[in-house]
């Protein structure tokens, strides 16, 4: 008896390390006008600057209208997995969720909380592009 029991464990035990929990890092689409931004606690209501970010340990997402908000709440909250954050950005002629840290962008648009940095999928012409490192320490300098 003692011996199927130790089979039943060691199968239960197989099992178990067969069941790995996925984290869906996956941009979800903001309940627009109802999902309020984590740090100013405002509501989302412009598609043209909302970001939304993954925390890649556990899936919870954060939303917010402006990616200053995200970048001062980071500073705020001193969160151990800011470098490992997921960060989706709105594009701001689009609409579409791009990686934040690959996106393109802009100074001197009129954002919800006048950080005045906008996103974009594709180089801007005419314009200074910046890189995402770029925004967090413009944005940080200005606190």
């Amino acid at each position: 008896m003692k011996k199927y029991n130790y089979l039943i464990l060691l199968l239960l035990v197989f099992f178990s390390m067969g069941c790995e929990v996925k984290v869906d890092t996956t941009a979800k689409e903001i309940k627009w006008d109802r999902e309020i931004c984590q740090r100013c606690k405002m509501i989302i209501s412009n598609r043209n600057y909302a970001v939304q970010i993954i925390n890649p340990t556990n899936g919870e997402r954060f939303y917010f209208d402006d990616i200053g908000c995200m970048v001062v709440w980071f500073k705020e909250e001193k969160l151990n997995w800011e470098n490992e954050a997921i960060i989706y950005i709105s594009d701001a002629t689009t609409g579409e969720w791009l990686n934040a840290k690959e996106a393109y962008w802009v100074y001197g648009a009129i954002t919800p909380m006048a950080f005045g940095f906008s996103a974009y999928k594709f180089e801007v012409k005419g314009k200074t592009n910046h890189k995402f490192s770029y925004v967090k320490e413009k944005i940080l300098g200005s606190l």
